[in-house]
């Protein structure tokens, strides 16, 4: 049994889910990743395999019919699945991050009618803030909501959002937008966005009236997973359909949903390092120069004890992260902490892998290609390196304040 990311502590259970998934992930997604990838196919026989594991309803309580998991949970599950595909680990990340803000945020009526059917993959969830002006300014934003009349439960939304992870998959997503007229006109701009549950039909073109799902954006890697614009042009809603049914606390809640989205991506970073390490490690001992298997070599034996250092520490900061989570504290030290370090983390071991595997790493039969384009977007992805940065020199300053 390999020793990297062992976590302790947990539950018979936990243990048990966790197997099933590593298996599923070694006979269901590794052996076709690289092919369905190579294609850009949305993976649907694997999106089913996990719809029957119940993993689309992993963190939902039993009340609302899923497991009722911890975020801890999750997160390991996650980490497992991006060492097969990342891909497949942001179908349903995307799913996640709405099902939890609705938990935290969501009336009772919105819960009891969504997150039945999102706990078994029948509504399949994506969120929206960014805008093709905009990216970490989430006070940037023009995607505008309107009432149609004075004290209206009638709302007219027009604006264009980007990079929505499963645009065109989904049937609800959470979408940011500005309210400014619900607001003071000295409010501050984050109590000016209200976030709208919007519902459609799977797939490309016009999905609602006055919604369009233009193609896939083409990227140079987390291909399958399909990646979109949503076009608003005189799109109409309703009061009901306000997560939690008041206007203006759409930035705050957005917030909460990408905090526990960073342990996601981190844990995601983690999976992807340590696939990594283990087609390097595997190369390092098959690959003989001079006379020799290159694992024998001190300059690959000393870059595998650091990838594998990487690993472990990137995965134990994730787990702390998640578990802080948890015991219902905040975690956004820890969790940007987490993401950053594990993001860096990364593209770093993936870079030496391909470094290890010499010029066959440059090739498209091997894994670590797809790898190599993929751990990009894990820096950038629910913030960048510097986003986390500034989130965490803020918190210290905060905890480490001078007195007097």
């Amino acid at each position: 049994m390999a020793r990297l990311q062992h976590t302790d502590g947990l539950t018979e259970e936990q243990g048990e889910l966790l197997k099933l998934v590593r298996e599923f992930v070694d006979e269901q997604i590794i052996p076709v990743a690289t092919e369905l990838e190579h294609r850009d196919e949305y993976p649907a026989e694997i999106v089913e395999g996990m719809k029957e594991m119940g993993i689309f309803g992993l963190m939902i309580p039993e009340e609302y019919g899923g497991l009722g998991e911890s975020l801890l949970t999750y997160a390991l599950t996650v980490e497992e699945i991006a060492r097969g595909w990342m891909s497949v680990s942001g179908i349903i990340n995307t799913h996640f991050i709405v099902a939890y803000m609705l938990l935290q945020h969501g009336t009772e009526e919105q819960k009891q009618k969504y997150l039945p059917r999102m706990a078994t993959g029948e509504v399949r969830g994506a969120f929206s803030m960014s805008e093709p002006g905009c990216g970490s300014d989430v006070s940037g934003i023009r995607t505008k909501a309107v009432r149609t009349g004075a004290g209206s439960d009638e709302w007219t939304i027009n604006g264009q959002k980007m990079w929505l992870t499963n645009g065109g998959s989904s049937t609800l997503v959470a979408v940011l937008t500005k309210t400014d007229a619900e607001a003071d006109e000295d409010a501050s701009v984050y109590k000016k966005m209200t976030t709208f549950l919007v519902e459609k039909t799977p797939g490309f073109g016009e999905v609602e009236p006055g919604l369009t799902v233009p193609g896939k954006i083409e990227k140079m890697g987390y291909k399958g997973v399909d990646t979109t614009e949503l076009v608003f042009d005189g799109y109409t809603t309703t009061t009901d359909q306000i997560l939690g049914g008041v206007p203006g606390k759409g930035f705050y809640q957005m917030m909460d949903g990408v905090e526990v989205g960073r342990v996601n991506v981190a844990a995601r970073a983690c999976g992807v390092a340590v696939r990594a390490f283990e087609l390097g490690i595997a190369y390092a001992q098959q690959r003989e120069t001079f006379g020799k298997k290159i694992a024998q070599h001190q300059a690959v034996l000393f870059r595998l004890a650091e990838m594998a250092t990487k690993c472990e520490a990137a995965h134990q900061m994730m787990v702390k992260a998640a578990r802080i989570k948890d015991k219902g504290e905040r975690n956004d030290l820890e969790a940007g902490m987490a993401k950053y370090l594990a993001s860096e983390y990364c593209a770093e071991v993936v870079e030496d892998s391909f470094r290890i595997h010499g010029g066959y790493g440059y090739s498209k039969e091997y894994e670590i290609e797809r790898l190599y384009r993929e751990a990009p977007m894990l820096l950038i992805g629910e913030g960048t390196a510097d986003i986390q940065r500034m989130i965490i020199g803020r918190r210290l300053l905060e905890d480490y304040a001078l007195k007097g």
